[in-house]
């Protein structure tokens, strides 16, 4: 029997390593889908964890295996510690995106760790995971898999944008969702910003005093990525072998790397929100602090930019990442073909019981 209310624990961890995102949320479906968070935090991970998720492209497939064991007794314990503290009671699944090791859409290869069936086991609860494997196997790009989210609990913006490690966007466009991967965003600030013995950019404040180095966001702009049609997704792998070398290659101060990668980041970003003149963007993840960046958006875009609250800002992936797990308890889709280019919309991800 299908239910209409359902209380959840949505977990996320990202590509930019900031931490575990736990969200604990109930989802309502009358007609329309609604939704509250309860209780919202992110658990940093360790030094040790940091230097691990680093370097996932680079291991042996022995080496992960291994890793996705600990992850998964790692990840239990973090969950199983939220529970606890918060003395909660009530929940009818906890929906988990594990943490992406591999994504090579192209190779039908993707791997997120912390989905094994011992994660149900050690958390004693129903876990629902491994969102993207199925769309993969289907020949989509298993990403991005928030606009489902987008859909039905934001449709409320034109445009929804998150920028974390990547800059991703959704918007409906003739009827249809529409969702890919725009360009790097946090992957690569934090990335030069740690050469100053820094976690990230405050404010964007170091961006702003930078130069703009023009041949840089030439060669950027025209890296081949861009000129491809969605459906399309990124990965560390990409940013590996593409944009870190093209950056350094020039030998810039690290603040004047900020300063015109902010600008590549938003001329991609703007080029992706012309379409609805004067639309309202919502904006969430990391970057949406970075005010340096928000502002050049706003300059060279003319959209309307929404910053909504601090828990939309930093845990609406955690939250859909639950609602998607109540998409797949239910048997309905929560994966598109129009964003993932797979060979049809599916109920993607795994159930495992303790």
């Amino acid at each position: 029997m299908i239910k209409y209310n359902y209380k959840i624990i949505g977990v996320m961890s990202g590509t930019s390593l900031d931490g575990i995102d736990l969200v604990y949320v109930s989802f309502e479906c009358n007609n329309i889908w609604e939704f509250q968070i309860h209780l919202a935090e992110t658990i940093p991970y360790s030094s040790h964890w940091k230097m691990v998720l680093a370097d996932l492209t680079l291991r042996s497939s022995e080496d992960l295996y291994q890793i996705d064991r600990d992850y998964t007794d790692y990840l239990a314990s973090v969950i199983c510690d939220f529970i606890n503290r918060h003395d909660i009671i009530d929940i009818d699944a906890i929906c988990s995106h594990g943490h992406t090791a591999l994504h090579q859409p192209e190779k039908k290869l993707t791997y997120q760790i912390g989905n094994l069936p011992l994660l149900a086991t050690l958390v004693n609860k129903r876990v629902v995971c491994d969102f993207r494997i199925q769309d993969v196997i289907l020949g989509g790009q298993g990403a991005p898999l928030v606009p489902i989210g987008d859909k039905f609990l934001f449709s409320e913006y034109d445009y929804c944008i998150n920028l974390g490690g990547f800059a991703n966007i959704s918007s409906e466009v003739n009827n249809k969702r529409i969702a890919y991967d725009i360009c790097p965003v946090n992957i690569v600030l934090n990335h030069y910003v740690k050469k100053l013995g820094l976690n990230y950019d405050d404010k964007g404040q170091l961006a702003s005093k930078g130069n703009l180095n023009f041949d840089l966001i030439e060669a950027l702009n025209t890296l081949s990525f861009y000129e491809k049609l969605p459906p399309k997704s990124l990965g560390l792998e990409w940013v590996k072998r593409y944009v870190i070398p093209l950056v350094d290659s020039f030998n810039l101060e690290i603040k004047d790397v900020l300063r015109t990668f902010v600008e590549h980041i938003a001329i991609q970003i703007s080029k992706s929100i012309s379409e609805i003149p004067n639309g309202s963007v919502l904006v969430t993840g990391g970057g949406a602090y970075n005010t340096f960046l928000i502002e050049r958006v706003k300059e060279l875009s003319g959209n309307k930019i929404i910053i909504p609250s601090k828990e939309i800002i930093e845990f609406k992936e955690a939250l859909i990442f639950g609602f998607l797990g109540v998409l797949k308890l239910r048997n309905e889709i929560n994966c598109l073909k129009s964003v993932t280019g797979a060979s049809k919309n599916h109920s993607s991800g795994k159930v495992f019981i303790p």
